[in-house]
């Protein structure tokens, strides 16, 4: 029976900022139902609408949440980035 591989590395607590790339078009009305996210689109000729959200994530299970959300609006996630870890001071 394989075991189960613990990698101490990982912490899925704490709040960090985020950023997740969709492809489509979301409005700014979206974003006290996204975790409050910041919300930019860009379009470019010729090529689908792109929608950026930014900002903070308390912790992994706001972030599925968001994800959640964002995938019951059939809308293709392109990317995911942590960009820093905040503190609770």
């Amino acid at each position: 029976m394989p075991t189960r591989d613990a990698r101490p590395d990982i912490d899925f607590g704490g709040p960090a900022t985020y950023r997740v790339v969709v492809q489509g078009a979301l409005g700014m009305d979206w974003s006290d139902r996204l975790a409050g996210l910041a919300i930019s689109t860009t379009v470019r000729p010729g090529e689908a609408p792109r929608t950026t959200l930014e900002g903070r994530i308390r912790d992994q299970a706001q972030l599925n949440g968001v994800l959640e959300m964002l995938y019951g609006l059939h809308l293709p996630i392109l990317e995911v980035k942590k960009l820093s870890e905040w503190s609770e001071s």
